[in-house]
């Protein structure tokens, strides 16, 4: 089972709210999940990073991999 941290988009038409979470590879980006772990939202002056580092480290000691964007976001957040 690969696991990926990923982002999981929710929110409406034109107005994007991500969630930060844990999901095998082989789920839909809006499906299933294993863990949320934060929330990232762009819409917001400045924007708005919530990461619990904790959970973020955790997983990827396990072997979780992030991808490209949630890689960059978990540096801005301070977790990585």
């Amino acid at each position: 089972m690969a696991v990926k941290i990923r982002l999981r988009r929710m929110g409406g038409k034109k107005a994007p709210f991500y969630r930060i979470v844990v999901a095998d590879s082989r789920y839909p980006r809006d499906g299933r999940f294993i863990e949320e772990i934060g929330y990232y939202d762009p819409t917001k002056e400045p924007t708005v990073i919530k990461v619990d580092a904790d959970k973020a480290k955790k997983w990827i000691a396990n072997g979780a991999q992030p991808t490209d964007t949630v890689k960059k976001i978990l540096k801005d957040g301070g977790a990585l």
